[in-house]
């Protein structure tokens, strides 16, 4: 199989994974750069807002805490308040 086509194939069965558990919340393990699912879901649920966040939208969380956040802003406002820069 070529690369592209193991490529493809990849995303297809992830698609697969991420849409099996849907309207559930997934339970991922946060790593840096990307993620690991550790139960089947379509959404988590950012720490800071409450938002439900698609997976396949998912683009901020925290290695140190394990939390994810919806944008950038939820992001930064649970920095700010642990005392981060």
């Amino acid at each position: 199989m070529s690369g592209l086509n193991q490529g493809c194939s990849t995303l297809r069965r992830i698609e697969g994974m991420l849409m099996s558990g849907s309207g559930r919340e997934a339970k991922l393990h946060y790593l840096a750069g990307t993620f690991r699912l550790l139960s089947a879901g379509d959404h988590v649920v950012c720490a800071v807002t409450g938002r439900p966040i698609p997976l396949q939208e998912l683009r901020y969380w925290s290695v140190a805490r394990q939390e994810p956040y919806a944008d950038a802003a939820a992001s930064l406002k649970a920095e700010q308040a642990l005392g981060g820069h």
